[in-house]
Protein backbone atom coordinates (compact mmCIF):
# COMPACT_ATOMS: atom_id res chain seq x y z
CA UNK A 1 0.00 0.00 0.00
CA UNK A 2 1.31 3.48 -0.86
CA UNK A 3 1.99 5.82 2.05
CA UNK A 4 -0.39 8.50 0.72
CA UNK A 5 -3.92 7.92 2.08
CA UNK A 6 -2.70 4.49 3.28
CA UNK A 7 -4.11 4.83 6.78
CA UNK A 8 -7.70 5.60 5.72
CA UNK A 9 -7.73 3.05 2.90
CA UNK A 10 -6.21 0.39 5.16
CA UNK A 11 -9.10 0.82 7.60
CA UNK A 12 -11.63 0.31 4.81
CA UNK A 13 -9.74 -2.72 3.51
CA UNK A 14 -9.64 -4.27 6.98
CA UNK A 15 -13.41 -3.84 7.28
CA UNK A 16 -13.85 -5.52 3.91
CA UNK A 17 -11.63 -8.45 4.90
CA UNK A 18 -13.69 -8.97 8.06
CA UNK A 19 -17.17 -8.46 6.61
CA UNK A 20 -16.97 -9.57 2.98
CA UNK A 21 -19.13 -12.71 2.48
CA UNK A 22 -16.86 -14.12 -0.22
CA UNK A 23 -13.94 -14.24 2.23
CA UNK A 24 -16.23 -15.84 4.81
CA UNK A 25 -17.26 -18.41 2.21
CA UNK A 26 -13.66 -19.46 1.55
CA UNK A 27 -12.90 -19.57 5.28
CA UNK A 28 -15.85 -21.88 5.85
CA UNK A 29 -14.76 -24.09 2.97
CA UNK A 30 -11.32 -24.34 4.57
CA UNK A 31 -12.84 -25.26 7.94
CA UNK A 32 -14.91 -27.97 6.25
CA UNK A 33 -11.82 -29.33 4.48
CA UNK A 34 -9.87 -29.29 7.75
CA UNK A 35 -12.68 -31.03 9.62
CA UNK A 36 -12.51 -33.89 7.11
CA UNK A 37 -9.23 -34.89 8.75
CA UNK A 38 -11.30 -36.20 11.66
CA UNK A 39 -13.49 -38.05 9.20
CA UNK A 40 -10.43 -39.69 7.66
CA UNK A 41 -9.31 -40.93 11.08
CA UNK A 42 -11.82 -43.76 11.15
CA UNK A 43 -12.11 -47.40 10.24
CA UNK A 44 -14.88 -49.33 8.55
CA UNK A 45 -18.05 -50.24 10.45
CA UNK A 46 -18.04 -53.22 12.76
CA UNK A 47 -20.35 -55.90 11.37
CA UNK A 48 -22.78 -57.67 13.68
CA UNK A 49 -25.03 -60.54 12.61
CA UNK A 50 -27.62 -62.70 14.29
CA UNK A 51 -28.89 -65.95 12.84
CA UNK A 52 -31.59 -68.31 14.03
CA UNK A 53 -31.67 -71.94 12.94
CA UNK A 54 -35.10 -72.61 11.48
CA UNK A 55 -34.17 -76.28 11.42
CA UNK A 56 -31.97 -76.91 14.44
CA UNK A 57 -28.93 -78.99 13.55
CA UNK A 58 -28.14 -81.68 16.09
CA UNK A 59 -24.63 -82.09 17.38
CA UNK A 60 -23.13 -84.45 19.93
CA UNK A 61 -23.47 -81.79 22.62
CA UNK A 62 -26.96 -80.62 21.68
CA UNK A 63 -29.05 -78.76 19.15
CA UNK A 64 -27.79 -75.40 17.82
CA UNK A 65 -30.39 -72.66 18.41
CA UNK A 66 -28.95 -69.39 17.12
CA UNK A 67 -25.66 -67.78 16.19
CA UNK A 68 -24.28 -64.29 16.93
CA UNK A 69 -21.21 -63.02 15.06
CA UNK A 70 -19.09 -59.86 15.05
CA UNK A 71 -16.49 -58.87 12.47
CA UNK A 72 -14.10 -55.94 12.11
CA UNK A 73 -11.90 -55.21 9.09
CA UNK A 74 -8.74 -53.17 9.75
CA UNK A 75 -6.77 -51.39 7.03
CA UNK A 76 -3.11 -52.11 6.50
CA UNK A 77 -0.61 -50.49 8.82
CA UNK A 78 -0.21 -46.75 8.07
CA UNK A 79 -3.32 -46.50 5.88
CA UNK A 80 -5.21 -44.23 8.27
CA UNK A 81 -2.26 -41.87 8.73
CA UNK A 82 -1.81 -41.75 4.94
CA UNK A 83 -5.50 -40.88 4.57
CA UNK A 84 -5.11 -38.11 7.16
CA UNK A 85 -2.06 -36.73 5.37
CA UNK A 86 -3.94 -36.69 2.07
CA UNK A 87 -6.97 -34.87 3.48
CA UNK A 88 -4.67 -32.44 5.31
CA UNK A 89 -2.85 -31.65 2.06
CA UNK A 90 -6.19 -30.85 0.41
CA UNK A 91 -7.04 -28.51 3.30
CA UNK A 92 -3.67 -26.77 2.91
CA UNK A 93 -4.40 -26.19 -0.77
CA UNK A 94 -7.84 -24.84 0.12
CA UNK A 95 -6.21 -22.35 2.51
CA UNK A 96 -4.50 -20.70 -0.45
CA UNK A 97 -7.96 -19.89 -1.83
CA UNK A 98 -8.47 -17.65 1.21
CA UNK A 99 -5.22 -15.79 0.56
CA UNK A 100 -6.04 -15.39 -3.14
CA UNK A 101 -9.54 -14.12 -2.36
CA UNK A 102 -8.15 -11.62 0.16
CA UNK A 103 -5.64 -10.27 -2.34
CA UNK A 104 -8.34 -9.91 -4.97
CA UNK A 105 -10.64 -8.17 -2.49
CA UNK A 106 -7.88 -5.71 -1.53
CA UNK A 107 -7.37 -4.94 -5.22
CA UNK A 108 -11.12 -4.46 -5.80
CA UNK A 109 -11.55 -2.17 -2.78
CA UNK A 110 -8.49 -0.13 -3.73
CA UNK A 111 -9.56 0.27 -7.36
CA UNK A 112 -13.07 1.29 -6.36
CA UNK A 113 -11.64 3.80 -3.89
CA UNK A 114 -9.44 5.39 -6.57
CA UNK A 115 -12.37 5.48 -8.99
CA UNK A 116 -14.36 7.38 -6.35
CA UNK A 117 -11.45 9.75 -5.79
CA UNK A 118 -11.11 10.48 -9.51
CA UNK A 119 -14.85 11.06 -9.83
CA UNK A 120 -14.90 13.47 -6.87
CA UNK A 121 -11.82 15.32 -8.13
CA UNK A 122 -13.40 15.78 -11.57
CA UNK A 123 -16.56 17.14 -9.99
CA UNK A 124 -14.51 19.73 -8.11
CA UNK A 125 -12.71 20.73 -11.30
CA UNK A 126 -16.02 21.11 -13.12
CA UNK A 127 -17.35 23.27 -10.26
CA UNK A 128 -14.27 25.50 -10.40
CA UNK A 129 -14.58 25.74 -14.17
CA UNK A 130 -18.24 26.74 -13.96
CA UNK A 131 -17.39 29.51 -11.47
CA UNK A 132 -14.61 30.72 -13.75
CA UNK A 133 -16.95 30.77 -16.74
CA UNK A 134 -19.45 32.75 -14.68
CA UNK A 135 -16.71 35.30 -14.05
CA UNK A 136 -16.01 35.44 -17.79
CA UNK A 137 -19.74 35.78 -18.44
CA UNK A 138 -19.83 38.86 -16.21
CA UNK A 139 -16.78 40.17 -18.03
CA UNK A 140 -18.45 39.50 -21.38
CA UNK A 141 -21.62 41.34 -20.32
CA UNK A 142 -19.52 44.34 -19.35
CA UNK A 143 -17.68 44.10 -22.68
CA UNK A 144 -21.00 44.05 -24.55
CA UNK A 145 -21.96 47.37 -22.92
CA UNK A 146 -18.74 49.04 -24.04
CA UNK A 147 -18.66 47.38 -27.44
CA UNK A 148 -15.75 45.01 -26.86
CA UNK A 149 -17.86 41.84 -27.19
CA UNK A 150 -21.13 40.61 -28.63
CA UNK A 151 -24.16 38.86 -27.21
CA UNK A 152 -23.03 35.75 -29.06
CA UNK A 153 -19.93 35.65 -26.87
CA UNK A 154 -22.16 35.70 -23.78
CA UNK A 155 -24.34 32.91 -25.16
CA UNK A 156 -21.30 30.76 -25.99
CA UNK A 157 -20.06 31.12 -22.41
CA UNK A 158 -23.49 30.17 -21.05
CA UNK A 159 -23.75 27.14 -23.33
CA UNK A 160 -20.31 26.00 -22.19
CA UNK A 161 -21.44 26.27 -18.55
CA UNK A 162 -24.49 24.14 -19.36
CA UNK A 163 -22.30 21.45 -20.96
CA UNK A 164 -19.97 21.29 -17.97
CA UNK A 165 -22.91 21.23 -15.55
CA UNK A 166 -24.29 18.27 -17.48
CA UNK A 167 -20.97 16.44 -17.19
CA UNK A 168 -20.89 17.16 -13.46
CA UNK A 169 -24.45 15.88 -12.96
CA UNK A 170 -23.57 12.64 -14.79
CA UNK A 171 -20.50 12.23 -12.59
CA UNK A 172 -22.67 12.58 -9.47
CA UNK A 173 -24.83 9.65 -10.58
CA UNK A 174 -21.76 7.60 -11.46
CA UNK A 175 -20.30 8.37 -8.02
CA UNK A 176 -23.43 7.02 -6.31
CA UNK A 177 -23.28 3.85 -8.40
CA UNK A 178 -19.59 3.29 -7.60
CA UNK A 179 -20.22 4.13 -3.94
CA UNK A 180 -22.87 1.42 -3.80
CA UNK A 181 -20.44 -1.08 -5.34
CA UNK A 182 -17.74 -0.03 -2.84
CA UNK A 183 -20.10 -0.43 0.13
CA UNK A 184 -21.15 -3.89 -1.02
CA UNK A 185 -17.50 -4.95 -1.07
CA UNK A 186 -17.53 -4.03 2.64
CA UNK A 187 -20.90 -5.81 3.01
CA UNK A 188 -22.72 -2.74 4.29
CA UNK A 189 -25.61 -0.56 3.19
CA UNK A 190 -25.24 1.12 -0.20
CA UNK A 191 -26.35 4.40 1.40
CA UNK A 192 -23.22 4.73 3.58
CA UNK A 193 -21.33 7.83 2.48
CA UNK A 194 -17.75 7.14 1.43
CA UNK A 195 -15.26 9.92 2.14
CA UNK A 196 -12.19 9.90 -0.06
CA UNK A 197 -8.90 11.72 0.33
CA UNK A 198 -8.88 15.35 -0.83
CA UNK A 199 -5.73 15.20 -2.92
CA UNK A 200 -3.62 12.44 -4.39
CA UNK A 201 -0.23 13.04 -5.93
CA UNK A 202 2.13 10.73 -7.71
CA UNK A 203 5.03 10.11 -5.31
CA UNK A 204 8.50 11.19 -6.48
CA UNK A 205 9.75 7.61 -6.33
CA UNK A 206 8.06 4.26 -7.00
CA UNK A 207 8.10 1.63 -4.28
CA UNK A 208 10.58 -1.19 -4.75
CA UNK A 209 9.45 -4.38 -6.46
CA UNK A 210 11.11 -7.52 -5.08
CA UNK A 211 12.26 -9.62 -8.03
CA UNK A 212 11.42 -13.08 -6.68
CA UNK A 213 8.20 -12.12 -4.89
CA UNK A 214 6.04 -13.33 -7.78
CA UNK A 215 7.17 -16.90 -7.15
CA UNK A 216 5.57 -16.70 -3.68
CA UNK A 217 2.18 -15.67 -5.03
CA UNK A 218 -0.60 -17.84 -3.51
CA UNK A 219 -1.95 -18.64 -6.97
CA UNK A 220 1.36 -20.41 -7.67
CA UNK A 221 1.81 -21.85 -4.18
CA UNK A 222 -1.61 -23.46 -4.55
CA UNK A 223 -0.29 -25.49 -7.49
CA UNK A 224 2.62 -26.67 -5.32
CA UNK A 225 0.21 -27.78 -2.61
CA UNK A 226 -2.04 -29.50 -5.14
CA UNK A 227 1.05 -31.33 -6.41
CA UNK A 228 1.82 -32.41 -2.85
CA UNK A 229 -1.77 -33.60 -2.40
CA UNK A 230 -1.34 -35.85 -5.44
CA UNK A 231 1.79 -37.29 -3.85
CA UNK A 232 -0.16 -37.99 -0.66
CA UNK A 233 -2.97 -39.50 -2.72
CA UNK A 234 -0.52 -41.89 -4.34
CA UNK A 235 0.88 -42.93 -0.96
CA UNK A 236 -2.68 -43.60 0.16
CA UNK A 237 -3.30 -45.56 -3.03
CA UNK A 238 -0.30 -47.77 -2.28
CA UNK A 239 -1.58 -48.40 1.24
CA UNK A 240 -5.09 -49.21 0.05
CA UNK A 241 -3.68 -51.73 -2.42
CA UNK A 242 -2.34 -53.68 0.56
CA UNK A 243 -4.36 -56.47 2.25
CA UNK A 244 -6.94 -55.76 4.92
CA UNK A 245 -6.96 -57.81 8.11
CA UNK A 246 -10.23 -58.92 9.65
CA UNK A 247 -10.93 -60.08 13.21
CA UNK A 248 -14.17 -61.76 14.18
CA UNK A 249 -15.97 -63.86 16.71
CA UNK A 250 -18.85 -66.32 16.28
CA UNK A 251 -21.00 -67.39 19.19
CA UNK A 252 -23.36 -70.38 18.70
CA UNK A 253 -25.93 -71.17 21.32
CA UNK A 254 -26.34 -74.91 21.96
CA UNK A 255 -29.35 -76.40 23.78
CA UNK A 256 -28.82 -79.20 26.30
CA UNK A 257 -29.88 -82.69 25.34
CA UNK A 258 -32.50 -83.73 27.90
CA UNK A 259 -31.94 -87.45 27.49
CA UNK A 260 -28.19 -87.40 28.23
CA UNK A 261 -25.91 -86.34 31.03
CA UNK A 262 -22.26 -85.57 30.21
CA UNK A 263 -19.80 -82.80 30.86
CA UNK A 264 -20.14 -80.88 27.56
CA UNK A 265 -23.89 -81.23 27.31
CA UNK A 266 -25.31 -77.91 25.96
CA UNK A 267 -21.91 -76.28 25.86
CA UNK A 268 -22.01 -73.14 23.67
CA UNK A 269 -19.56 -72.71 20.81
CA UNK A 270 -17.20 -69.72 20.67
CA UNK A 271 -15.15 -69.42 17.49
CA UNK A 272 -12.57 -66.60 17.01
CA UNK A 273 -11.83 -65.83 13.36
CA UNK A 274 -9.04 -64.17 11.44
CA UNK A 275 -9.49 -63.13 7.80
CA UNK A 276 -7.38 -61.38 5.17
CA UNK A 277 -8.78 -59.36 2.25
CA UNK A 278 -6.27 -59.42 -0.64
CA UNK A 279 -6.80 -57.23 -3.74
CA UNK A 280 -5.79 -59.86 -6.29
CA UNK A 281 -7.37 -57.97 -9.19
CA UNK A 282 -5.53 -54.69 -8.62
CA UNK A 283 -5.87 -52.95 -12.00
CA UNK A 284 -7.77 -50.22 -10.20
CA UNK A 285 -4.75 -49.23 -8.11
CA UNK A 286 -2.36 -49.38 -11.05
CA UNK A 287 -4.70 -47.13 -13.01
CA UNK A 288 -4.85 -44.65 -10.14
CA UNK A 289 -1.05 -44.55 -10.02
CA UNK A 290 -0.98 -43.69 -13.72
CA UNK A 291 -3.66 -41.05 -13.20
CA UNK A 292 -1.66 -39.47 -10.40
CA UNK A 293 1.41 -39.23 -12.63
CA UNK A 294 -0.63 -37.53 -15.35
CA UNK A 295 -2.25 -35.15 -12.85
CA UNK A 296 1.17 -34.11 -11.56
CA UNK A 297 2.26 -33.35 -15.10
CA UNK A 298 -0.94 -31.37 -15.64
CA UNK A 299 -0.40 -29.33 -12.47
CA UNK A 300 3.19 -28.58 -13.49
CA UNK A 301 2.03 -27.30 -16.88
CA UNK A 302 -0.82 -25.29 -15.33
CA UNK A 303 1.55 -23.65 -12.87
CA UNK A 304 3.93 -22.63 -15.66
CA UNK A 305 1.03 -21.28 -17.68
CA UNK A 306 -0.22 -19.22 -14.72
CA UNK A 307 3.31 -17.98 -13.96
CA UNK A 308 3.62 -16.75 -17.54
CA UNK A 309 0.28 -14.95 -17.21
CA UNK A 310 1.24 -13.32 -13.90
CA UNK A 311 4.61 -12.22 -15.29
CA UNK A 312 2.82 -10.66 -18.26
CA UNK A 313 0.36 -8.87 -15.97
CA UNK A 314 3.19 -7.59 -13.78
CA UNK A 315 5.17 -6.31 -16.75
CA UNK A 316 2.07 -4.59 -18.13
CA UNK A 317 1.24 -2.98 -14.77
CA UNK A 318 4.81 -1.70 -14.34
CA UNK A 319 4.90 -0.17 -17.82
CA UNK A 320 1.43 1.35 -17.50
CA UNK A 321 2.45 2.90 -14.19
CA UNK A 322 5.50 4.42 -15.89
CA UNK A 323 3.21 5.67 -18.66
CA UNK A 324 0.91 7.25 -16.05
CA UNK A 325 3.85 9.15 -14.56
CA UNK A 326 4.95 10.34 -18.01
CA UNK A 327 1.40 11.41 -18.86
CA UNK A 328 1.06 13.30 -15.56
CA UNK A 329 4.31 15.18 -16.19
CA UNK A 330 3.22 16.10 -19.71
CA UNK A 331 -0.22 17.29 -18.59
CA UNK A 332 1.39 19.42 -15.87
CA UNK A 333 3.62 21.17 -18.45
CA UNK A 334 0.69 21.71 -20.80
CA UNK A 335 -1.45 23.11 -17.99
CA UNK A 336 1.23 25.67 -17.05
CA UNK A 337 1.50 26.81 -20.67
CA UNK A 338 -2.29 27.05 -21.00
CA UNK A 339 -2.47 29.25 -17.91
CA UNK A 340 0.19 31.54 -19.39
CA UNK A 341 -1.84 31.81 -22.59
CA UNK A 342 -4.97 32.58 -20.57
CA UNK A 343 -3.18 35.32 -18.64
CA UNK A 344 -2.04 36.91 -21.93
CA UNK A 345 -5.59 36.91 -23.30
CA UNK A 346 -7.00 38.53 -20.14
CA UNK A 347 -4.26 41.12 -20.09
CA UNK A 348 -5.10 42.09 -23.68
CA UNK A 349 -8.58 43.01 -22.47
CA UNK A 350 -7.15 46.18 -20.93
CA UNK A 351 -5.96 47.50 -24.30
CA UNK A 352 -8.07 45.78 -26.94
CA UNK A 353 -11.16 43.71 -27.62
CA UNK A 354 -11.06 40.35 -25.83
CA UNK A 355 -11.38 37.24 -27.98
CA UNK A 356 -13.82 35.11 -26.01
CA UNK A 357 -13.56 32.31 -28.57
CA UNK A 358 -9.88 32.03 -27.75
CA UNK A 359 -10.69 32.18 -24.03
CA UNK A 360 -13.13 29.29 -24.38
CA UNK A 361 -10.56 27.28 -26.35
CA UNK A 362 -7.93 27.84 -23.66
CA UNK A 363 -10.44 26.98 -20.94
CA UNK A 364 -11.35 23.76 -22.73
CA UNK A 365 -7.67 22.85 -23.02
CA UNK A 366 -7.08 23.55 -19.32
CA UNK A 367 -10.07 21.42 -18.41
CA UNK A 368 -8.79 18.62 -20.63
CA UNK A 369 -5.30 18.78 -19.09
CA UNK A 370 -6.63 18.77 -15.52
CA UNK A 371 -8.94 15.82 -16.24
CA UNK A 372 -6.02 13.97 -17.83
CA UNK A 373 -3.94 14.71 -14.73
CA UNK A 374 -6.57 13.07 -12.53
CA UNK A 375 -6.78 10.07 -14.86
CA UNK A 376 -2.99 9.74 -14.75
CA UNK A 377 -2.98 9.81 -10.94
CA UNK A 378 -5.80 7.26 -10.81
CA UNK A 379 -4.03 5.02 -13.31
CA UNK A 380 -0.78 5.25 -11.32
CA UNK A 381 -2.45 4.11 -8.11
CA UNK A 382 -4.53 1.40 -9.76
CA UNK A 383 -1.44 -0.03 -11.48
CA UNK A 384 0.37 0.12 -8.13
CA UNK A 385 -2.54 -1.85 -6.66
CA UNK A 386 -2.11 -4.49 -9.36
CA UNK A 387 1.62 -4.66 -8.64
CA UNK A 388 0.83 -5.08 -4.92
CA UNK A 389 -1.57 -7.91 -5.74
CA UNK A 390 1.14 -9.72 -7.69
CA UNK A 391 4.19 -9.05 -5.51
CA UNK A 392 3.12 -8.46 -1.91
CA UNK A 393 4.16 -11.06 0.66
Amino acid sequence: MLNINAQELDKLINKALINNPEIQKFELQYKIAFEKINEANSISNTEFAVGYFASEPETRTGAQRFVVSAKQLLPWFGTISSRENYVSSLANAKYEDILIAKRKLIAKVSKSYYDLYANKAKQEIFSENIKLLETYETLALTSVEIGKATVVDVLRLQMRQNEIQQLKDVLKRQFLAEQARFNKLLNRSIAVEVTVVDKLKIPPKDFEIIADSLALHPELIKYDKLYQSIEQSELLNQKESSPMIGFGLDYINVEKRPDMDFSDNGKDIVMPMLSVSIPIFNKKYKSQTKQHQLKQQEITVQKQERLNTLETLLSKAINERISARISYTTQTKNLKQAKVAEAILIKNYETATIDFNAVLDIQELQLKFRINQIESVKSYYIQSTKINYLTQK
